[in-house]
């Protein structure tokens, strides 16, 4: 077989032991720590479609000759039903990654991931200068690398086919930058994630510089080191197509001075555990969805015509949003509030609610309520087990549903109304 495709399929060759083991059902094949005596365990992963190599340096691989392939090699390479690789706790020399990657231009592999890999030295990418790649989703999560800064050449070089790449991942790898320039080149990128980084406020302004993922519609900023919630709506304002912005578990403050104007195409928001301790603003006016969980709120009064799911669990509110400020919801999760009581005539018309892990009023209304929202299945998660009395005393700790709410019990007005009528109307007739 070539080399290059040995390197191609095989980039987990080692000195060690160790072999390859294909799994049919799932079409999936692992190979760990392959050796040069073992490496003819690794033909069985021709047939999967999934392929992971586990462990391994390459470095002894960087002076192997890669010469261009035979049309033989290629059209076998063609035939593949590889559509994704992973690469994992890898020492990668990047020349030795520059050489082989061409040769992904013959197969139909459309994902590459690498975890916990080691990028070692700078590559030669002038090689892939023009080239087109199948693969349309790359994914990096804790990897080590030379700082993206200063190395615009080399990602120009990739642009004919990272401008064709449609998602990108980058978490947990200690980020601290983008330069606009290398935005740019990701000409028809919709989705991107930078999680678990160190991404600052500072450092937004030029990832999402005028002309930079013109395309992307989904962004997850979480967990890096955002502070401002203004700075962070400033930078992503020039994304125009963005839907989906995700700031979760970033400590998030105000600027009461200062405005901003969000993309008008974003839909879903995600702000859970940010800190908040009152809602921020300007919200996106056309939001559909708002998460806000895991927050400080005690109170949340805002209007949003649009929004159709709203997500408040593990807050501090005492009582339930004004659902009139949301005539499209459909969606409420309350869990683990200080609430009381659900207002049944607000919420009964929501096909989704959960509020379970509140201290409920076992009143006749209160208990009542929650009763009639699990009779019609709206109640989706935690009933019944989750949902328990604070109040009154007698009722303390018993579940809301062995509550009793009979029409005797709760509304004695109902039965003695009648009652009166019929004795009034006796005293009539005995005159």
């Amino acid at each position: 077989m070539n080399v290059a495709i040995l390197l191609l399929l095989g980039l987990g060759f080692l000195e060690a032991e160790g072999r390859c083991f294909f799994n049919r059902t799932q079409e999936y094949c692992v190979c760990y720590h392959l050796s040069q005596e073992t490496a003819s365990s690794i033909l069985q992963c021709l047939a999967a479609s999934v392929v992971e190599f586990q462990g391994g340096e390459l470095e002894r691989y960087i002076g192997f000759p890669i010469s261009d392939l035979d049309p033989s090699s290629i059209e076998m390479l063609g035939s593949l039903l590889i559509r994704k690789i992973i690469l994992r706790d890898l020492l990668v020399p990047e020349i030795l990654l520059a050489q082989v990657l061409r040769f992904f231009s013959y197969t139909q592999v459309q994902e590459l991931v690498f975890e916990s890999c080691v990028f070692k030295g700078r590559g030669n990418w002038e090689e892939m200068a023009n080239q087109d790649l199948p693969i349309l989703s790359l994914h990096f999560h804790n990897v080590t690398s030379a700082p993206l800064t200063g190395r615009q050449q080399d990602f120009s070089s990739l642009s004919s086919w990272l401008g064709t790449l449609q998602e990108l991942s980058v978490t947990g790898s200690h980020v601290t930058s983008l330069p606009c320039g290398i935005g740019r080149v990701f000409r028809a990128l919709l989705s991107l994630d930078v999680a678990q980084n160190s991404l600052g406020d500072e450092s937004l302004a030029s990832a999402f510089c005028s002309g930079a993922f013109p395309q992307l519609q989904v962004l997850s900023l979480q967990r890096n080191n955002l502070t401002s919630y203004h700075r962070v709506c400033e930078s992503v304002r020039l994304l125009p197509e963005l839907q989906h912005l995700d700031l979760s578990q970033n400590r998030l403050m105000a600027d009461p001075s200062t405005s901003c104007q969000w993309p008008v195409a974003l839909r879903i928001f995600n702000l859970s555990a940010t800190g908040l301790d009152e809602v921020l603003t300007p919200l996106p006016p056309s939001l559909e969805v708002l998460d806000m969980s895991c927050n400080h709120l005690r109170a949340v009064d805002i209007s949003l015509s649009s929004l159709k799911k709203l997500f408040l669990s593990q807050n501090m509110l005492r009582a339930v949003p004004s659902i009139r400020n949301y005539p499209m919801l459909d969606t409420l999760h309350l869990d683990n509030n200080s609430i009381a009581e659900l207002p049944w005539d607000e919420v009964k018309h929501l096909r989704d609610v959960a509020a379970a892990g509140n201290p409920y009023n076992c009143s006749c209304s209160g208990a009542g309520g929650l009763q009639a929202l699990a009779a019609t299945g709206q109640l989706r998660q935690g009933w019944p087990q989750d949902y328990t009395c604070q109040s009154p005393p007698g009722y303390r700790g018993r579940l809301v549903k062995d509550v009793p709410v009979s029409v005797l019990r709760c509304n004695s007005a109902a039965v003695i109304a009648p009652v009166c009528v019929a004795l009034a109307l006796l005293g009539v007739a005995g005159a």
